[in-house]
């Protein structure tokens, strides 16, 4: 982790603030990554007085799964899907809007995780983002950072997704874990799946993935989901369009999420993910069942929505 500079002695700064904190939170490095683990520990570092604006992941396997547009959507014919049970899923970026029209990535940003060009072109590094498991946190800043307003909508820029799915191989049923990447483009230097490191060090587009087993036999196997198969529910597609390979899902607040730069207590927005049915394959004997060792072929492990919940 980056170690931060203080210019006051830290006898004193202790004594004085209880914490040496960053305001704010928006440096990307001040989050805490577990190599080891793959999991972000959800702590920051921040300013400990000023009330905080904090964003946890729920991943809910019954929401309403729609498409990229924000409609309902069922699972295509020739096509098999899943809801798959979430260990990790990594963010890159946050902003939140106050209209429909606001281009992406051009309202008011909360976060931006590291781009790194080690890989060539500008990637997402997959070291620096942001990650956190089912009701944990992922992200805080200060709110007082934020610009007052009134707010309609909120969009996440998702970037990696590690979960555990069914299947099976010859006549057995059998579980896997399942590693995606749907950010638009991500340095890799290595990641774990479940047990075993694969070492990548270059770019890798939305749509690769890695899939591993216990079960003898069964090798671990790495894929790439066709170009612009990844669902990004974007109900405001029509008046602001997300760019192409990008993973910011848009999700619209029940109620107006206001800020009004006197708030006192800390907010929790809950980023409630549809993940049903998110893992969807071609499925030509029609079994409804993934055999990733007889033909079934991986065409979607994009999420199915995003609900963000003041609390």
């Amino acid at each position: 982790m980056k170690q931060l500079k203080f210019i006051a002695p830290l006898a004193f700064c202790i004594l004085i603030f209880h914490s040496c904190g960053k305001k704010g939170c928006t440096d990307p490095s001040a989050n805490n990554f577990n190599a080891d683990a793959d999991k972000y520990d959800g702590s920051c570092t921040y300013d400990p007085i000023s009330p905080k604006l904090i964003f946890k992941f729920k991943f809910d396997p019954n929401q309403e799964r729609l498409d990229n547009f924000g409609n309902l959507a069922g699972v295509p014919a020739g096509h098999a899907a899943q809801t798959p049970r979430f260990n990790l899923m990594g963010a890159h970026y946050i902003e939140l809007a106050d209209k429909n029209d606001i281009p992406a990535y051009s309202a008011e940003e909360i976060y931006k995780g590291v781009t790194t060009t080690q890989g060539g072109s500008s990637a997402i590094d997959f070291d620096s983002a942001a990650y956190a498991g089912d009701d944990e946190v992922f992200y805080t800043i200060d709110l007082d950072n934020i610009s007052p307003g009134t707010y309609k909508y909120l969009r996440i820029s998702l970037s990696y997704q590690n979960y555990d799915i069914d299947f099976q191989s010859n006549g057995f049923n059998l579980q896997g874990t399942i590693a995606s990447f749907v950010g638009a483009n991500t340095y890799v230097r290595s990641y774990k799946v479940k047990d075993e490191t694969i070492n990548v060090n270059a770019n890798k587009l939305q749509g690769y993935w890695a899939f591993e087993t216990d079960f003898q036999g069964v090798p671990t196997i790495e894929g790439q989901a066709p170009a612009g198969a990844t669902t990004v529910p974007n109900p405001i597609a029509s008046s602001s369009a997300i760019p192409a390979g990008s993973c910011l899902v848009t999700g619209i607040f029940e109620n107006d999420f206001v800020i009004t730069g006197e708030e006192t207590e800390d907010v929790e927005i809950l980023c409630s993910i549809s993940i049903n049915n998110s893992f969807e394959w071609k499925d030509p004997d029609g079994n409804g069942i993934y055999n990733p060792t007889e033909g079934d072929t991986v065409v979607d492990m994009g999420v199915r929505g995003l609900i963000p919940i003041v609390q």
